[in-house]
């Protein structure tokens, strides 16, 4: 944890190692995890470097295992998860792996093709079987009742004028998309000179997606040869399929026996060659999983070592990578052991670096969420103060201020418990919808922010909009019944009653935790509240800002930069606290010191801080204390005279800094520079710059002190904190807005839903036949309202004062994480 509050310490490497063991070192290092390569041939193509080769090699095995799952997925099969911690294979290994894959390939190809062949076959056996098994029978003569003429057959009898005429037939089938089409086109083409029969057969199963499919059959019977000719060419536009078709009843069943006969035989055929292509499948489904891991890792390996260069020897090659100050004996010992059989040992040494080192901020499952809130805004730059660790306590409890509510804080807590509970189950982890990732990749998040709005409703003392009376309340309606005399005739008349606690007996004290639910009673209530959540969002405000500003002193103080305490953290915080942190005293003074007994006469904190900067005071809104006319004053003239002092006095003390350094070189021209042994004030050109404040100076040779930048920079971190301190401020009353908002709602919800149920009930003597449907309503609006929306409102405010009003006091989030080799995405 110690990490958590600071990145850890990250050094730049180098490695050497052996040609032969290369492999080896670079694939224990993936499996570790522990070092991010730095490209050392950025100006070299990817086609020109040393491994390319082996590269192109894998991606064509990647090809071939995107065609060997293409052909599970179509079998309806499922690849099995991998065994963990498969290595990466060796480099004489890639060629058996290749052809048992290229041979699987090229089998399933073939029983593929195979397959497909055997079932078109198939499919016209069925469909030439349907068409001599339809019933068409060959329309030989038409009759009509028109006239005697019609009456006549349409065939002259053997020996008349037309005993040459013969009459044809084409048989075939047609999708029923088509067939409408097809009739009506050989009807206009042949002018009526043909009789055609169109029927609808069971369906087939479709030889190419397997689907079963609907057919039409057709029967057409013409005279002539040269319409046979149209009819012939119609039909293959239309990709009819056409068999032969003969007109004795007896040949046509004889045929379909043959039929019958090829299709069982063909059947039979294509059962063997599916059983066959389903042992391919498997093992095809045992050898991929492992086999697609362990490519990937060669591939990864490989893309590592094309960021080496080769020494001028060619005998090893050399890597520098950034690894973690605490990793190094690790590293080393990995090493050690990858490169032991080459007989020559690999070797790691510390090289300076004047480039700012990655981030490294090592989480679990508990902080990686919170990590995940500061590094949206920003990746913090090395070294310099973590968000994270306060944000775990002050997230979720300013999420619960605009949220309180004990009855919706539960339910948010027991669902993120439910997930807490069930995050080490596969089905939970492995669930592909992006709204149920969302919300468990948060569930420790959504755990203490379910667990504060339990916290804070029980201080507003509201629990699904209702105040539940845990403690007696402090106020006597009874002491003031007794001592005021209020007469029957009087309660009649008065419609609403005052308790005055100055009366004897009622205010027996403040409620022990929380608001006295008698508050919910009165009808003031709202404008209690108001006053009450106003005040607690600005102390809030305040504190989060100050704190802010306080740890900003720890990032002055790890880089060095110790005139930037005096120069700046000491006027920011004398600015904020002189005037909006006595606007606290001025809430907090009177809360402890204005009584029961003066409240009616207690002076007004806003005209007090109004007169505060007009230099002037009120004679009807007395002091609060005595010196306050001489203490306001006074407040406001040194935080005014702090905005030079944090205008000026970092450029000028840089200034100042930078000429004695100038002169320090002429005195003594001959003496070396060497960039990592300059003194501190070297670095005085980058002063005011975000590199300087995250201590990574960049290239201190040869810098030039440019006053314009300095002085420009420092007077809009001026403007922007003078003014932030004020719009910051007012920024926190969401805080009590987004509070009040969510009362109101929730007050709503429940007295147009639950109440109006719970009395319709009663008058009607249906209470449980009312409560079911009117129940289920609330508690639907109560989660898709109060609880999604609601909660999705709070979190993005929350998250809006944690990224612009807290953590720009301190957090300059222009880092770049450390991205660690590493085969874990592999693996997954």
């Amino acid at each position: 944890m110690g990490s958590m509050f600071r990145s850890e310490e990250v050094v730049l490497v180098q490695l050497f190692l052996p040609t032969a063991a290369a492999y080896a070192c670079v694939s224990q290092l993936g499996e570790l995890g522990l070092v991010e390569f730095r490209d050392l041939n950025a100006s070299v193509s990817a086609f020109q470097r040393r491994f390319v080769v082996d590269v192109r090699r894998c991606e064509e095995l990647e090809k071939t295992f995107a065609f060997l799952q293409e052909e599970v997925r179509r079998a309806g099969l499922t690849l099995p998860v991998p065994e963990a911690g498969l290595p990466a294979p060796l480099p004489r290994d890639l060629l058996r792996i290749q052809e048992e894959t290229d041979r699987l390939a090229q089998e399933l190809r073939d029983v593929r093709g195979n397959q497909q062949a055997l079932r078109a076959q198939l499919h016209q056996l069925q469909l030439h079987s349907a068409v001599l098994g339809q019933g068409h029978g060959p329309p030989l003569a038409a009759s009509h009742t028109d006239g005697p003429l019609e009456r006549s057959p349409l065939l002259q009898s053997p020996g008349g004028p037309h005993q040459d005429l013969r009459v044809n037939f084409v048989a075939g089938a047609v999708e029923p998309h088509k067939a409408a089409a097809l009739e009506r086109l050989l009807w206009r083409a042949c002018r009526g000179f043909l009789i055609a029969s169109f029927r609808e057969m069971e369906p087939l199963e479709d030889p190419v997606t397997g689907e079963p499919a609907t057919w039409m059959t057709f029967l057409i019977s013409y005279w002539g040869e040269q319409i046979g000719q149209k009819i012939r060419k119609i039909t293959d536009c239309f990709h009819c399929h056409v068999f032969p078709f003969v007109e004795q009843e007896e040949a046509r069943r004889t045929a379909l026996q043959q039929l019958q006969l090829q299709s069982q035989e063909l059947q039979e055929v294509l059962g063997e060659t599916e059983r066959f292509l389903s042992q391919v499948l498997g093992r095809v489904q045992r050898l991929l999983p492992p086999w697609q891991v362990q490519i990937r890792k060669m591939k990864a390996v490989y893309l590592a070592l094309n960021q080496c260069s080769v020494s001028t020897t060619h005998k090893c090659l050399i890597a520098e990578a950034w690894c973690a100050t605490r990793d190094l004996p690790t590293l080393q010992q990995a090493l050690q052991g990858s490169s032991s059989e080459a007989g020559v040992s690999a070797v790691v040494h510390r090289i300076p670096c004047q480039d700012m080192p990655p981030t490294l901020i090592r989480t679990n499952r508990f902080t990686a969420s919170f990590q995940g809130i500061v590094d949206a805004y920003g990746v913090g730059r090395y070294q310099e103060v973590n968000p994270a660790p306060y944000t775990i306590i002050t997230f979720p409890f300013l999420f619960a201020v605009m949220f309180g509510d004990v009855g919706h804080g539960l339910l948010m807590f027991l669902f993120a418990l439910a997930m807490v509970l069930a995050e080490n189950r596969p089905a939970v982890k492995t669930a592909q919808n992006e709204i149920w990732r969302t919300f468990f990749r948060g569930r420790y998040l959504l755990l203490l922010m379910g667990l504060f709005s339990v916290y804070t409703g029980f201080i507003y003392n509201e629990c699904f909009s209702c105040a539940t009376a845990v403690f007696p309340s402090g106020w006597s309606v009874a002491a003031m019944a007794n001592q005021s005399g209020w007469s029957d005739a009087f309660l009649a008349q008065q419609p609403l009653l005052s308790l005055d606690p100055n009366v004897t007996g009622v205010f027996l004290g403040p409620y022990p935790f929380g608001i006295d639910p008698v508050w919910s009673l009165a009808v003031n209530h709202l404008s209690f509240l108001n006053s009450f959540k106003m005040k607690m969002s600005v102390i809030l405000g305040v504190t989060h800002m100050t704190f802010g500003v306080v740890l900003g002193v720890f990032n002055h103080m790890h880089f060095g930069q110790w005139h930037r305490l005096l120069l700046e953290t000491l006027p920011e915080l004398v600015f904020l606290l002189g005037l909006f942190g006595y606007l606290v005293f001025l809430v907090a003074y009177k809360w402890l010191c204005v009584t029961a007994a003066s409240a009616a006469s207690a002076p007004s904190i806003l005209i007090h801080f109004i007169n505060m900067f007009l230099f002037s005071s009120s004679p009807t809104n007395r002091p609060l204390f005595s010196v306050q006319e001489v203490v306001q004053p006074t407040l406001v003239v040194l935080a005014l005279a702090m905005v030079p002092v944090l205008l000026l006095g970092t450029p000028l003390f840089l200034h100042r800094q930078h000429r004695r350094c100038h002169s320090r070189r002429r005195q003594q021209p001959d003496e070396d520079t060497a960039g990592l042994l300059d003194p501190p004030d070297a670095s005085l050109a980058s002063q005011g710059s975000d590199e300087e404040k995250a201590g990574c100076p960049g290239d201190q040779e040869e810098a030039e002190f440019v006053l314009s930048e300095v002085f420009m920079h420092q007077a809009i971190h001026t403007i922007e904190f003078c003014l932030g301190c004020i719009s910051n401020t007012a920024s926190y009353l969401r805080l009590w807005a987004l509070s009040l908002a969510h009362a109101q709602l929730s007050q709503v919800l429940w007295a147009m839903v639950m109440r109006a149920g719970l009395s319709l009930g009663g008058e009607m003597g249906v209470a449980a036949v009312v409560l079911v449907p009117v129940f289920a309503a609330f508690a639907v609006m109560t989660v898709a309202i109060l609880l999604v929306m609601e909660g999705l409102s709070a979190f993005l405010h929350a998250l809006r004062l944690h990224w612009v009003e807290f953590q720009n006091k301190f957090y300059s989030g222009t880092g770049y994480k450390l991205s660690p080799f590493t085969f874990t995405v592999e693996d997954e």
